[in-house]
């Protein structure tokens, strides 16, 4: 509350501080009262001080955090607490709730009307940190620019234009943000703060209240926004026609992409649309190439994973899979390995659904299956063009897994991705296509299994002292003797507790017991034992240690991956040796 607000003026405490004189709190007092500006834009302005000593001093003499905003992800919900009239009249923004206290990024935290407000309006005690007066304005910007656009279309149309589809409008796609169109400068908003929030995935939703507006960061969905019915479809028309998919087709799933240029970087989009009862549902993946890591010891392996991974990567034939579900990463292994291994001296070839990045070094082939150019008919050219590695993006059919195989026999490394849970379950999968056991047993040379877990944040992580029952029983299950980790969360971090995530795999060599397995057609548990028995270690396993490691936690890797139960018997669990095994 304001009323337990220390009550010194910013003045008052400059003058204090020594950062300014009393004859210059003086002057820039007489010009505020002409101005109306707030003293500390008035003396930054008058040049008597640096908004940046503002801020520190300021800091300094309330005990309050100064915070960068740029990267800030603000949960809507918080945001919502506030409104953008306030928040823009006293050139603030929530930032995060606990329980009953909200925290507020303020450009002059002792603006003891706007906390007298915010506190009288939201009913809870209000907590300050400072920011730039730069800051505040683009995150009031980003965080309530969407909410705004929404208002202002729904208020500035008539009901029979908010429905009106997209094929009766003229619009070019290739305009930027400043386009005139509504809806356009609404889908705009939307990819501008999905690609500013670090998003992987944007997903409009409709359902029976309107179209929802969800981002995925660091793996999980985040609500950002929800637009109103009569939205739907021009929204969802407008997507589509940036992505060159047929706008009059509504009852069928369609796949299309896009580019768009931000911060002089292209940043690509692919775009999947499927039908619901309450209209079309839009997934767009956000391929932005400035995040993209190529360095494959960046990639999130163990010691001796890695070790393996680059003695595989280094022969000259052989078939290596990458398995997990979409959006585990396979596709960044593969092009960090193909990065590893491509050199002037090496043919290098790839067939991909859709190109994702392009690599230096490398020949890539976009599939078109419109135009009959599918992987099995991509694979036998490119087999007759000499190449020494190939990649093919997935295995979808019996006709390029058949292609892929015989390539690895016939002196090719190839590298290709399948949809399944863990290694084993690939020799199972490939049979299960109708690929004889022989030829699945000589030419599979590894499988790779992966995950993607979040990252602690190292600026506010702590030991947890207090560990709850489920949480407990993992630690004794699998001997983690040492200190557990916690996200607690902070500003770096969006109050998550987490950024960024890695990679958690298992990486199954084939051996002579494993081929003669896969041979009679054994099944994914008799694969998975001798595996084991051999010394896999599994997703979990593997996640585990990076719990131990504190990287990250014990929830992350229950969430990603599943329990073996039958692993339990393998004496390669206990954190001791998988420490040692992995290098941790």
């Amino acid at each position: 509350m304001a009323s337990k607000v220390f009550k010194k003026r910013i003045g008052e405490l400059l003058v204090e501080s020594g950062a300014i004189s009393p004859e210059q709190l003086k002057i820039a007092l007489d010009k505020q009262k002409t101005t109306g500006q707030r003293i500390g834009q008035v003396l930054i302005s008058l040049g008597m001080i640096s908004e940046e000593k503002l801020m520190q001093t300021t800091a300094q003499k309330l005990d309050i955090p100064q915070i960068n905003l740029e990267d800030m992800v603000i949960d809507r919900d918080v945001v919502s607490i506030i409104s953008a009239g306030m928040a823009k009249k006293h050139l603030l923004i929530p930032l995060f709730r606990i329980g009953n206290v909200l925290t507020i990024a303020m450009y002059d935290p002792l603006d003891f009307i706007a906390l007298d407000e915010i506190s009288y309006y939201t009913k809870m005690v209000i907590k300050r940190v400072v920011a730039s007066k730069s800051d505040i304005e683009m995150a009031i910007e980003r965080h309530y620019s969407i909410g705004e656009a929404v208002s202002k279309v729904v208020e500035g149309m008539k009901a029979e234009e908010l429905a009106v589809d997209v094929d009766e409008i003229d619009v070019d796609i290739e305009k930027d943000i400043t386009d005139d169109m509504p809806v356009v400068k609404l889908i705009n908003l939307i990819i501008y703060r999905g690609i500013k929030s670090k998003a992987s995935d944007l997903h409009l939703d409709p359902d029976e209240g309107g179209l929802r507006i969800r981002f995925r960061i660091d793996g999980i969905m985040h609500d950002v926004a929800r637009l109103p019915k009569t939205l739907i479809m021009g929204a969802i028309s407008r997507v589509k026609v940036m992505a060159n998919m047929d706008v009059s087709e509504k009852r069928l799933p369609q796949d299309g992409r896009f580019q768009v240029k931000f911060k002089e970087t292209l940043v690509d989009f692919r775009v999947s649309s499927i039908p619901t009862p309450f209209g079309e549902k839009m997934a767009i993946r956000i391929l932005d190439k400035s995040g993209l890591i190529l360095e494959i010891n960046k990639m999130g392996f163990s010691q001796t994973n890695l070790k393996q991974w680059l003695d595989l990567i280094g022969r000259p034939e052989g078939l290596i899979l990458i398995t997990g579900p979409t959006g585990s990463g396979k596709t960044s292994t593969l092009y960090a390995t193909l990065s590893r291994i491509s050199t002037p001296e090496k043919s290098v070839v790839t067939v991909e659904d859709p190109i994702e990045y392009n690599l230096p070094l490398v020949t890539q082939v976009q599939i078109n299956e419109k135009a009959g150019l599918t992987f099995a008919v991509a694979l036998r050219s490119i087999v007759r063009q000499n190449p020494d590695i190939i990649m093919v993006g997935e295995i979808r059919d019996i006709a390029t897994a058949e292609i892929s195989i015989r390539a690895s026999m016939t002196g090719h490394l190839v590298f290709s991705t399948l949809h399944t849970s863990d290694a084993p379950v690939a020799i199972n999968r490939l049979m299960d296509m109708g690929i004889e056991p022989y030829l699945v047993s000589t030419s599979v040379s590894a499988v790779l299994a992966q995950r993607l877990v979040r990252v602690l944040c190292d600026n506010c992580k702590a030991e947890q002292k207090k560990i709850d029952a489920p949480t407990q029983e993992l630690v004794e299950r699998y001997n983690l003797n040492g200190p557990i980790v916690k996200p607690v969360g902070c500003t770096k971090c969006s109050m998550t507790g987490y950024s960024g995530r890695t990679a958690i795999n298992e990486l199954l060599l084939m051996s002579p017991q494993l081929q003669e397995l896969s041979n009679r057609k054994a099944p994914h548990v008799e694969l998975r034992r001798q595996a084991l028995k051999e010394g896999l270690i599994s997703i979990r396993a593997d996640g585990l240690s990076k719990v131990a490691a504190g990287i990250t936690t014990i929830e992350e890797v229950v969430r990603v991956s599943h329990d073996d139960d039958f692993s339990l018997d393998n004496p390669n669990l206990s954190e001791k040796t998988i420490l040692e095994q992995i290098g941790g």
